[in-house]
């Protein structure tokens, strides 16, 4: 299993167009074949030291390998994501995990 964790930082977080605008990019990426599991949410309620909860919004997107996961990553979805949306994002960071 190959788990691809994302987590992005809107640049005007209180801009509700912004909000739904980059929820919406991130959705349209459930239609990509190569993904298994698609989980989207933002920051929970809990809060400790070790917690960042900083970002805006978090997509964990669950593929059955690597391999799946390099489909995603050039699957024309995810090009026109990342071409509409990049802007409206100050930071992103990944996390992929292999189990």
């Amino acid at each position: 299993m190959f788990v691809h964790n994302v987590f992005f930082w809107l640049k005007e977080k209180d801009n509700e167009a912004a909000q739904q605008a980059l929820l919406a990019g991130i959705k349209s990426l459930e239609a990509i074949e190569s993904i298994e599991s698609v989980y989207i949410g933002t920051p929970a309620s809990t809060r400790r030291p070790v917690i960042d909860a900083t970002y805006s919004f978090a997509e964990i997107l669950v593929f059955a390998d690597e391999a799946g996961h390099d489909v995603y990553q050039v699957h024309p979805l995810h090009k026109k994501f990342v071409e509409e949306c990049a802007h409206l994002w100050e930071k992103v960071v990944i996390y992929d995990v292999e189990a």
